[in-house]
């Protein structure tokens, strides 16, 4: 069975920086593209960084040279570095994965979820 799970959520300030996880289980990475995305209350989805088994990685100008996303093989693990943060970084953030060889920032592309892990930023 397919799971990931997110962890190393929490509250930091402004300019402050977290690492987030996404440990998969029931599959090996190299054959699926890892997505983080994030939501805020009463906005929709949307993708912060996506990864593919072989490195392949892309993510959206609003968090570029700020967040970065890496792969851990032996520990099946998903990292987002998330460096500068911004209150309107603030949300849930969910990891997801989807069968292949392409990245991806829509989330109807995935289709298997972690319970997503909280990140404030206050000011």
């Amino acid at each position: 069975q397919l799971q990931l799970v997110e962890s190393g959520g929490g509250l930091v300030q402004l300019g402050g920086s977290l690492r987030l996880s996404c440990t998969a289980s029931g599959f090996t990475l190299d054959q699926y593209a890892i997505g983080w995305f994030r939501q805020a209350p009463g906005k929709e989805r949307e993708g912060v960084s996506s990864i593919t088994g072989s490195g392949h990685t892309i993510r959206p100008s609003s968090v570029t040279g700020r967040f970065t996303v890496s792969t851990n093989n032996a520990k099946n693990t998903v990292y987002l570095q998330m460096n500068s943060l911004k209150p309107e970084d603030t949300g849930v953030y969910y990891c997801a994965a989807r069968r292949g060889y392409f990245p991806s920032l829509t989330a109807t592309d995935f289709g298997s979820w972690g319970q997503g892990t909280q990140v404030t930023v206050s000011s």
